[in-house]
């Protein structure tokens, strides 16, 4: 049964559209079964989750065939009515005794009697029913009743993604239903605030088949060479591999590799290919699509030697895709207003836009405090995070409008969609010139009381549009990034140089730079660190600890750069105890007391440490007695307050920085540093918020550091709300159970004040 439900699960995540997936579903519960019919009924997306909603009948094998798309049924009709509506199976040795039971005509059900149902759930939404039925009264075992449910399971995901496929597929001549249908947005969560129009641009990985994009190409004839010259650079590398081999393995298992360069050399593979491209598909997905129906048919056979040869066939294809890559040079065409598409956008890649090219981001993973959407609030641009279901290869050359708002992706949208839509835009502009007149406005309450807001930047091209809003300062500058963009670790002196460039652009103001913060969501490419759980690993300050070399030198390369400026502040990242820090200031007075003894003028330099682990607020006093200020990162807090991996798309919506508890976590944070006479920030992305910024400015924090793009939104809040209201305010969510309401009351606040349009939800678009 097992392998059964390989061979059905992996045909339906093969299958290039709905229609067909579905096909594949009830053929091989049909065959695995032994039953008379098989059926697939499926909740149209937009009725998921409503009473109202109507389950169609959308593939069968066993029932009249007209059946298909024209029988539906309520929630409250029928037996599929009910598996529906309880969310459980149902299992009846005769079905038509049943209260339930709803007689449909002229579709053949009525000789059937044996009645099997499973839900097809997707994160506790019901998105449709599985069914089989048989001619004789009689009651499915339990390994049966099992099998359907585990199936069903496995199918969610994999309905969703070719349901999706399929909308975003929309022709010349497109009929209004399947418009419709195209009009639904793609789902993720929001990553960064904004609305932007723009043209999809699909980053993949290298040799990753499935992240290949559709793309039509101009020349078929200049494909099918790239095509012959991928092909001959794997023959090579196979003989190569032979060669190297000869001396360490018998000739038989060397012949393995004569056997891969025979299937380089299959007619079929080759015509599949080279029909493809004659069609007008360029050749990466030329050879993805062959690739795939090769690598099904072997998934489909009995035998387990010859389902083996599918891996093969797919690894054949993964080195041709890497030799294509380097025939093709990787160069890619950024339009003006390109917006970033893959199944995970990274630092680079963002990195690879010309400057003032980027209007968005789309990832299929990460969430909203995952780096690239912090760095995507700092170049001032929507993006989208966690949309799982992103149909990637699909979007390449489309026009996308992404809503960093409501965490929405619409592809090409049409008529009065559209216009509301570039209504939305306009508004944004409009607000955003609005914001822009505060510029030079101090950041002060209206009964009189000063904030001090700083910017958080991580790359150099941060710096024009943090000094651009009127940045008092960085209050986090993140100095993992210029490590992620390079091959190996900078040097002290190329270190140096970056930092004093950082340091020199804010001079007099301060600058508080963070030691390297890497693991968790934060890799290095060239220092790979494999964990099971890297976020509770070897990341932040437990790694430069455990290389003191590197944490030195990144320590005495900021103390140089900040020789004649003065304005340098070193921050301490995931600190959890007070033993990590005191290793850390020694290694800080050892750099400092070396470079004094090498002639460098170093004065006293303040350091802090950030509070984003749970053990760090429960020994407040200890730390704030060692350090000179406090910076709260309210992301790494909250996903280790509530047990959230904040890059998990099945639990992103849990995590919530203005839940009780986190807030109760920040409250004590505040009274210890009170308590320490120890000056409190924030720089977690609760700061840029305004619901947020509203409740630590009534927690009384001075000192708030966000993206460039949120700065403006924060300071025409601290502008416009009293601190005396902001505190009662404050604790107010101290008292609320939940953080919806917390965020219901906050918001209710803001609309007194005429700040609605700062906290855009559904009911705007």
């Amino acid at each position: 049964m097992l392998d059964t439900l390989r061979q059905i699960v992996g045909h339906v995540g093969r299958a290039r559209d709905l229609d067909a997936a579905l096909k594949a579903i009830v053929h091989g519960v049909r065959d695995a079964l032994e039953v008379a019919v098989s059926s697939v009924y499926l909740l149209p997306r937009t009725q998921v989750g409503r009473p109202d909603a109507r389950l169609v009948l959308m593939a069968n094998e066993g029932l009249a065939a007209e059946a298909v798309g024209h029988v539906s049924m309520g929630l409250d009709e029928g037996l599929v009515g009910l598996v529906a509506q309880r969310a459980e199976p149902l299992n009846l040795d005769n079905a038509p005794l049943h209260p339930r039971y709803k007689h449909i005509a002229n579709i053949g059900e009525e000789a059937y009697h044996a009645f099997l149902g499973a839900p097809i759930l997707l994160r506790g939404e019901v998105l449709g029913v599985l069914v089989v039925q048989d001619r004789e009264p009689r009651h499915f075992s339990d390994d049966q009743e099992s099998f359907l449910v585990t199936l069903a399971a496995q199918l969610a995901s994999s309905i969703i993604q070719a349901e999706i496929s399929e909308a975003v597929m929309v022709p010349t001549g497109t009929s209004s239903r399947q418009l419709s249908r195209a009009a639904e947005p793609l789902r993720g969560v929001p990553g960064a605030s904004g609305v932007a129009f723009g043209v999809a641009v699909v980053m993949y990985p290298l040799a990753d088949l499935e992240g290949v994009p559709d793309r039509v190409c101009d020349d078929p004839q200049q494909e099918l060479q790239r095509l012959r010259v991928a092909r001959e650079a794997v023959r090579k590398d196979f003989a190569l591999l032979r060669q190297s081999m000869a001396s360490r393995v018998t000739e038989e298992e060397c012949a393995l590799f004569d056997a891969f360069a025979m299937m380089l050399d299959s007619e079929s593979l080759l015509q599949g290919m080279e029909r493809r491209i004659l069609a007008g598909q360029w050749a990466p997905s030329a050879l993805r699509d062959t690739v795939r129906e090769y690598a099904a048919v072997f998934a489909g056979m009995d035998d387990d030697y010859l389902r083996q040869r599918g891996d093969d066939v797919r690894d054949l294809g993964s080195r041709i895709l890497e030799h294509l890559q380097d025939v093709e040079g990787l160069e890619l065409d950024y339009p003006p207003r390109t917006i970033l598409v893959g199944r995970e956008i990274t630092v680079t890649h963002l990195a690879s836009v010309p400057e003032g090219r980027l209007a968005g981001i789309v990832s299929a993973r990460g969430s909203s405090s995952s780096h690239v959407a912090l760095l995507a609030r700092a170049l001032g641009v929507p993006a989208v995070m966690g949309a799982t279901d992103l149909p990637v290869e699909r979007l390449d050359g489309r026009e996308l409008f992404l809503d960093g708002y409501r965490g929405a992706v619409h592809v090409e949208p049409q008529g009065v969609l559209r216009e509301a839509l570039e209504r939305l835009v306009g508004e944004e502009a409009q607000l955003s010139a609005e914001l822009a007149t505060l510029r030079d406005e101090p950041a002060i309450t209206p009964d009189g009381v000063s904030v001090h807001l700083y910017v958080n930047v991580g790359l150099l091209a941060d710096m024009a549009p943090a000094d651009n809003v009127g940045a008092e300062g960085i209050g986090l500058y993140r100095t993992e990034i210029p490590f992620q963009v390079r091959d190996n670790f900078p040097g002290e002196d190329e270190q140096a140089r970056v930092y004093r460039e950082v340091l020199a652009a804010y001079a007099p103001r301060p600058a508080v730079l963070r030691t390297l913060d890497v693991g968790g969501d934060k890799p290095l490419s060239y220092f790979p660190i494999i964990e099971d759980n890297p976020f509770l690993g070897w990341r932040g300050m437990r790694l430069t600890l455990d290389h003191p070399d590197i944490f030195l030198t990144q320590v005495r390369a900021m103390l140089t750069a900040n020789v004649g400026l003065d304005n340098l502040r070193i921050l301490l990242p995931m600190i959890s105890g007070v033993g990590e820090l005191d290793e850390a200031l020694e290694l800080i007075a050892r750099a400092r007391d070396e470079l004094r003894e090498e002639g460098l003028p170093i004065g006293e330099v303040p350091v802090g440490v950030m509070i984003e682990v749970p053990s760090a607020v429960y020994q407040i006093d200890a730390l704030a007695k060692r350090v000179d200020f406090l910076s709260v990162g309210t992301n790494d807090l909250t996903q280790y307050l509530l047990a959230v991996d904040r890059n998990n798309a099945r639990v992103a919506p849990l995590y919530d920085s203005l839940h009780p508890s986190v807030l109760r976590a920040l409250a004590e944070i505040v009274a210890g540093g009170r308590r320490a006479n120890c000056p409190v920030s924030v720089c977690g992305e609760l700061a840029g918020d305004p619901l947020g910024a509203l409740v630590l400015l009534g927690f009384g924090i001075g000192s708030l550091s966000m993206s460039a793009g949120s700065l403006p939104r924060i300071k025409r809040v601290i502008r416009s709300v009293p601190l005396e209201h902001a505190s009662r305010l404050a604790h107010a969510a101290l008292d609320c159970e939940r953080g919806e309401d917390v965020r219901q009351l906050l918001r209710d606040a803001l609309r007194s004040y005429g700040l609605g349009s700062l906290v855009r939800s559904d009911a705007d678009v």
